[in-house]
């Protein structure tokens, strides 16, 4: 059976807005006479069905926000859930949090459930799951029905979508800098989530600040891993065969286990080994001694998400105008790492 074609195909086809389409299709007086006639008749002619689901999306607006997460055991999320619900709760929106716990299929299915008319919107973070299948289609599905979505932190380029993030790249970068501005001359790079395109644009920022500075990177110093199983063993055997004096971890889960490694092998940090993670968390800020961090924003992102979402909604902005939100980063210097001495 063919795929039927879609309201985005048609403005495709026909070299106008997906809003103008829809309005067409809908007979509105917004759209002129011939606009009208030549976009019915193309749908007649290509035997457009539409989506009855879409359009009571479009027609009868529930002042609900589907926002689908990976976990919310991450401070991180949890932070971003607090800007959405923030802003949702003073423009009159009330949310539906669904957590996907990292799968595809529930991920998915959870979109499949609330595309009934029950939301106006999605605001989501790609499950782990989805990016290493690259399967999308319960996404693009959503946008060629006309149903608005934000995709924030972990987003890909085959989403055609309005996306709310931070720059991996320059924000790692910067961070491995700092470090060798501290005088560290040997720096390992640690990854659990090396599955998740935000780990390698990490990496990436880590080789560019290395190269730039005239550091040869070296693999016996680099441990990129997708979960942190068996991470403490590979990390003394990193410390075993190299003399570490800088440690940049792109994750939560990656610190916490890289300070206790330190610990336990009676090395002093900061006078010993520095270390910079990423997120800054309740493991961030508690542990001994507290961890210089990069705080990501959260509350900013979620908040951005949902005025971005939002705007879409209320018909501000055209359905089809999609923007890159890139929040700014800084890095909160607590007890991990020594002072900047070295200027570059």
């Amino acid at each position: 059976m063919n795929k039927r074609i879609t309201i985005k195909q048609i403005a495709k086809a026909l070299s106008v807005s997906i809003s103008t389409v829809s309005k067409a299709l809908n007979d509105s007086y917004e759209i002129s006479d011939e606009t009208k006639v030549k976009i019915q008749e193309y749908a007649k002619l290509h035997k457009y069905k539409p989506n009855s689901l879409a359009l009571s999306l479009q027609n009868k607006k529930t002042k609900t926000i589907g926002v689908i997460m990976p976990t919310v055991l991450n401070r991180f999320f949890a932070r971003v859930l607090n800007g959405i619900e923030s802003v949702a709760a003073e423009k009159g929106y009330n949310i539906i949090t669904c957590i996907t716990n990292e799968s595809y299929e529930k991920e998915m299915h959870t979109i499949d459930m609330l595309s009934n008319g029950t939301i106006d919107g999605f605001i989501a973070c790609l499950s782990e799951e989805t990016l290493k299948l690259q399967k999308f289609d319960h996404f693009k599905n959503l946008l060629e029905e006309g149903t608005p979505l934000v995709l924030f932190d972990r987003v890909d380029k085959n989403i055609e979508c309005d996306k709310v993030v931070i720059d991996n790249v320059k924000t790692a970068y910067k961070a491995t800098r700092f470090l060798m501005k501290t005088g560290c001359k040997n720096i390992a790079f640690v990854s659990t989530i090396e599955s998740l395109n935000v780990g390698r644009f990490r990496a990436k920022g880590y080789l560019k600040a290395l190269t730039k500075y005239g550091r040869n990177p070296d693999e016996n110093l680099i441990i990129r891993e997708e979960s942190e199983d068996n991470l403490t063993e590979k990390l003394h055997k990193m410390f075993d065969s190299k003399k570490v004096d800088g440690v940049f971890t792109i994750d939560e889960a990656a610190g916490a286990i890289t300070l206790q490694v330190i610990h336990s092998r009676g090395l002093k940090i900061p006078e010993d080994v520095s270390i910079i993670g990423f997120t800054s968390g309740i493991l961030s800020k508690y542990s001994v001694p507290p961890l210089t961090t990069v705080n990501q924003f959260g509350v900013k992102i979620g908040e951005h998400s949902a005025k971005r979402l939002i705007d879409k909604i209320e018909e501000k902005i055209e359905i089809d105008d999609f923007t890159t939100d890139i929040i700014k980063t800084e890095l909160i210097e607590r007890e991990t790492t020594k002072k900047m001495f070295i200027e570059f």
